[in-house]
């Protein structure tokens, strides 16, 4: 059992370090072809200047994401052999095809990096476009895995053995577009978060500066159109997961009991003992209308499930809650943004909002790694959802708090690294502080 909680806690951990460079991989790319592309059409020197700005740190994160990521693949075989052996040949394909995205992605950012001044403007652009789909497609193959995981298709059980093997319908299986819609979204709007706050930092030790305003606007438009949409994509999974997982949904929302007009809960402390949520703020029939559309429509609670199909009620409820607070304050924030961008007709830079993005950088980041949370202690106590349970795919190798320990170091250490490296960045002065607004 000890063995066990160690392959989880390693997984776990694996997976919350890597997610970070996984969503700023995607997001990253496409600010650094915006800002190429402006420059193409306005010959404005400061955006090449924030191109290559922005491609020194994708570089940094790239790197550090491709040693987590390769960590991962041998995590995969190292803890959890079983569930290779019943599944590799079902999702080898999108792992395959990853692979291809991944090396695209690399090489077309080597060319990208060292093509300066080498390969004319045009093509050095569509190289920065190249690594922008490249590093998109990347996530959307190992998400498709996921969805595969909470929505199993695409084969056939005979005596226990997988057969008549369908690699397409696994990948389009009923979670895929959901899931790939909302981890897309959520990584532009983490990576579009994160950058506003770092240049709105520097804007309110010098309004003037002009590379710092020209940043800011591109990281905060992909923000802002990202958010609404990612609260729209936010609707459609957790009707899916309603549908397909009526053990999640109901974690998620600490809803005990089956009954029709079922209100959401927000906050509290659920108890699994009691089959009750403390301290709960509850709005009446909107659970029965965000799963079903309508307010009267029944709901199943988790009393209609096996005791040993629930989920950790607590941690899926608490991280639901983290997640759905942080799109909603972002999403107010770029509501505010845009409507002083309506008002004034220019980069919306208040100081009051200039502040507010400062402390926001976060949220996106905070919200990747709260829903990556209910994904998968939610599916819990499946591996594959339905199929295989999590502790009989495990390895029956001894002795994995040793290795939880050394990855646990090595991570660390590479968080201390790229910190140190990114704050080099940042840090840079730029000679650019006056200009037009």
């Amino acid at each position: 059992m000890t063995d066990f909680v160690f392959a989880r806690s390693q997984m776990a951990m694996s997976l919350a370090f890597h997610i970070i460079f996984a969503a700023v991989g995607i997001g990253m790319p496409l600010l650094m072809a915006i800002a190429e592309g402006l420059h193409l059409r306005s010959r404005e020197p400061i955006y090449l200047d924030l191109a290559r700005r922005w491609a020194r740190g994708t570089a940094i994160l790239f790197a550090v994401g491709a040693v987590s990521g390769t960590v991962l693949s041998f995590e995969l075989g190292l803890l959890w052999p079983r569930f290779m052996e019943y599944a590799g040949g079902i999702i080898g394909m999108p792992f395959s095809l990853e692979g291809f995205a991944f090396f695209a992605e690399a090489i077309f950012l080597g060319i990208y990096l060292y093509g300066w001044d080498r390969i004319s403007p045009v093509v050095h652009w569509l190289a920065g476009i190249v690594v922008a789909v490249s590093g998109l497609l990347s996530g959307i193959f190992v998400v498709t895995v996921n969805a595969w995981m909470n929505a199993p298709t695409g084969f056939e059980l005979v005596d226990g053995r997988v057969t008549k093997i369908d690699p397409m319908a696994a990948m389009l299986n009923p979670a895929s577009l959901q899931q790939v819609i909302h981890m897309t979204l959520a990584a532009y709007v983490a990576t579009g978060f994160a950058v506003a706050a770092v240049h709105a930092f520097f804007l309110l030790r010098d309004r003037s500066n002009v590379f710092h305003r020209r940043a800011l606007g591109i990281a905060l438009t992909v923000a802002a159109v990202g958010i609404p949409l990612q609260t729209l994509s936010g609707d459609m999974i957790a009707r899916m997961v309603a549908e397909r997982q009526p053990p999640k949904f109901a974690a998620m929302e600490a809803h005990y009991r089956t009954e029709a007009g079922a209100p959401i809960t927000i906050g509290g402390i659920p108890n699994d003992a009691t089959m009750t949520t403390r301290y709960a703020l509850r709005i009446p029939s909107g659970l029965s209308l965000l799963a079903q559309g309508d307010a009267q429509a029944s709901v199943r609670g988790l009393d209609s499930i096996p005791r040993d199909e629930w989920p950790n009620t607590r941690i899926v409820h608490w991280a639901f809650d983290l997640m759905v607070g942080a799109g909603f304050a972002m999403l107010i924030l770029a509501a505010w943004a845009g409507w002083l961008w309506w008002r004034r007709r220019r980069l919306p830079d208040d100081r009051w909002l200039l502040r507010a993005l400062v402390v926001a950088g976060p949220l996106g980041l905070i919200a990747v790694e709260a829903g990556w949370i209910v994904t998968e202690v939610g599916r819990q106590p499946w591996i594959i959802y339905g199929v295989m349970r999590t502790a009989d795919a495990v390895t029956p190798m001894p002795g994995l708090v040793v290795s939880f320990v050394t990855f646990t170091t090595v991570y660390l250490f590479l968080s201390v690294i790229v910190l140190y490296l990114l704050r080099r960045q940042f840090l840079e002065t730029h000679p650019t502080s006056t200009g037009s607004r």
